[in-house]
């Protein structure tokens, strides 16, 4: 199978080496210099430059001759440039086409998940054929082989487990779901509740402390994702709780390592300048917040995460709040 993907960062570059070792995959590169340094060193010059791509990857900067080459369009775009690199392409994608997002974020202002994004833009599209692919998914540890698993939730099953075909291999297991609302939304969620754990880190709490935050965590975000109308078992599954383990637990994370950086009591933007990615829960956590206002849904922690990033309120007196508010059953 013909496979694009759109968005040459470390994970779209390493789903692009996973679904190239047995299908012929091209992957879009913004800038040119990446395009050409991929296809003549077999390596992303500005991520995961240690691991080299598989032998059915290929690199252009031509966006139009990207989409005309793919019978699978797999979105790697962060999500405050989604929509707008999809405009761009939309008059070359065909309407039956399945569109994969690996983008764990909530677009500002329209408060829409990337799939949502994906339907606004291109109106005449079969929505059954547009999907997530989520879970605890570490670019750098995928890219290394080391076991690992995924879900691909698209709400149509055949095309999901077509899907699933494209990006399982010897160590990485993929699982099919057709909850994409709970699928998406649990992806979106864990990133704010990683700034969260990656604090407690940079606080130098322990363990009792982070697998406190982390049930908790999973408490708050299922209460969100089933609002939202997901189903609850999803997000006992590899969307949910797994990527959220993933993400609070491991240093390589984003949002944990933004979160960590606050904790030891760096500013929010040098912690942004040292880094070369994106780290979603930044720019997400506010519009989850406003989904939570809107759907009537307590959300301490996600609280708490936004007072931080944007009201200069201190981790630790963060975590004091949450620790002083008034005595309820694990129930509610």
């Amino acid at each position: 199978m013909k496979v694009t993907v759109v968005g040459a960062g470390s994970w779209g570059t390493a789903v692009a080496s996973l679904a190239g070792a047995s299908h012929d995959v091209r992957i879009w590169a913004r800038r040119p210099a990446v395009a050409e340094s991929i296809n003549e060193t077999r390596a992303n010059p500005d991520y995961l430059v240690d691991h080299r791509l598989t032998p059915g990857v290929t690199a252009t900067s031509d966006l139009t001759e990207a989409i005309a080459h793919g019978e699978v369009l797999v979105w790697a775009v962060p999500s405050h440039g989604y929509r707008a690199v999809l405009e761009q392409a939309a008059a070359h994608i065909d309407s039956s086409t399945p569109i994969v997002s690996l983008s764990k974020g909530i677009e500002e202002g329209s408060l829409m998940r990337m799939t949502e994004v994906t339907a606004d833009v291109l109106t005449d599209h079969d929505a059954s054929r547009i999907g997530v692919l989520t879970g605890p998914n570490l670019a750098g540890e995928i890219a290394a082989g080391q076991p690992a698993a995924t879900v691909i939730a698209v709400p149509d099953g055949a095309v999901a487990r077509d899907l699933q075909a494209v990006f399982m291999g010897p160590a990485f297991r993929v699982y099919t779901n057709t909850d994409l609302i709970g699928a998406e939304s649990a992806g979106a969620l864990k990133n704010v509740m990683a700034i969260a754990a990656g604090m407690a880190s940079g606080l130098g709490f322990g363990d009792n402390t982070l697998a406190t935050l982390i049930t908790r965590a999973l408490a708050e975000l299922t209460r969100l994702g089933v609002a939202l109308g997901g189903r609850p078992q999803t997000f006992a599954g590899l969307a949910g709780t797994g990527d959220l383990i993933a993400t609070c637990v491991s240093s390589r994370s984003r949002n944990h390592r933004v979160g960590y950086g606050l904790g030891r009591g760096k500013a929010l933007p040098d912690i942004i300048a040292e880094m070369n990615m994106v780290a979603e829960g930044v720019k997400s956590t506010r519009g989850i917040l406003a989904i939570g206002e809107r759907e009537g849904v307590e959300m301490p922690i996600a609280e708490q995460v936004g007072r931080v990033l944007y009201e200069g309120a201190a981790p630790a007196e963060a975590v004091a709040n949450l620790m002083t508010r008034r005595a309820k059953s694990e129930d509610d």
